[in-house]
């Protein structure tokens, strides 16, 4: 099978998690500023996994490039990972409607490691089809910004309960590492 048809899925789904996140703010009444005061935390949750969602499909277009073989377990690695993705709309707009209280915060949270976990399932996988001179297995090398991001989420997560606004500063630092695309794979294939 070729990567082609696994890549337009995932990035078809990728654009339909995303039209629904936004789809989910509801247009306020009211036709001045102070209509706009009570969306903000929906709007900063939205941008939150706008920018999420942005880095998960530009490190899967990126971890791509490097693939050339795709298998069964591969096709499902990618479900696993388009799943925990397909729930950030929910997480989303629970916290923010809620004013990133504890449970919502840390629900975010705990879909964000799993969303890292199941990335982290993906390359795993896709090491295993490729020989170990390969691209791909050259460009992933450590993976040191993949498990300093997991090691951030596990400490978020619970945070939440204690100070959840300390839990959403984490998350969004894992968000500004994770900004600038990983360049392994480019660096790799030049």
């Amino acid at each position: 099978m070729t990567k082609n048809r696994l890549e337009a899925f995932s990035d078809g789904v990728m654009a339909i998690i995303i039209t629904i996140m936004v789809l989910e703010m509801k247009v306020p009444h009211g036709s001045d500023w102070s209509a706009l005061t009570p969306l903000w935390p929906v709007f900063v949750s939205y941008v939150l996994s706008f920018t999420y969602l942005g880095i998960y499909w530009n490190n899967h277009h990126h971890l791509f490039q490097a693939v050339h073989k795709i298998s069964g377990p591969v096709l499902w690695a990618n479900m696993h990972l388009l799943f925990w993705l397909s729930l950030v709309p929910f997480v989303t707009g629970w916290m923010g409607e809620n004013h990133f209280h504890d449970l919502p915060a840390a629900l975010y949270g705990f879909v964000l490691l799993m969303a890292a976990v199941a990335f982290s399932i993906l390359v795993r996988v896709l090491l295993r089809q490729h020989p170990e001179d390969s691209v791909l297995a050259r460009a992933i090398g450590g993976d040191r910004k993949g498990n300093v991001s997991l090691a951030a989420y596990v400490v978020a997560i619970p945070l939440a309960f204690v100070h959840e606004w300390a839990s959403l500063v984490i998350f969004a630092g894992v968000a500004a590492l994770w900004f600038v695309p990983d360049r392994r794979i480019e660096a790799v294939i030049e």
